[in-house]
């Protein structure tokens, strides 16, 4: 039997959490408030997928390792599928006039279509729409 988890959390270090939760909301998104305080956020990204913003102090808290610098060295890339090739440029317009920096230029297959930003805490996430075949 293959393992299924119901939910997934990425968990991601912020200098700043109430501008981070600003730039999240003005791009869209939704936060939960049951799972949020002035230490962490948890950011509703899908149905059963979040991002839970910790203040970097908390996060330090789960490990004993040094935190990357994602201005520097990506830890993570977080891809999100979008509806639309509009919709992936909406979003992308969106970070970067909110304080996001573009990633990458546009990137067109044909059949796929994506675009990447990086927030304010260097944190990278790529944008794709992927046409039904």
């Amino acid at each position: 039997m293959a393992l299924q988890s119901k939910h997934i959390f990425v968990n991601l270090p912020v200098k700043d959490l109430e501008r981070s939760m600003e730039f999240y909301k003005g791009i869209g998104y939704e936060f939960n408030p049951e799972y949020t305080d002035e230490k962490a956020a948890c950011m509703i990204i899908g149905e059963n997928i979040y991002a839970m913003l910790l203040v970097e102090s908390y996060f330090k808290t789960f490990t004993k390792r040094e935190l990357p610098d994602p201005m520097k060295t990506p830890g993570v890339l977080i891809a999100l599928s979008a509806d639309s090739r509009e919709q992936v440029d909406e979003i992308v317009d969106k970070a970067i006039a909110l304080g996001g920096t573009a990633a990458s230029e546009p990137i067109d297959h044909g059949f796929m279509y994506y675009r990447s930003y990086q927030d304010m805490d260097g944190h990278y996430w790529e944008v794709a729409y992927m046409a039904q075949q």
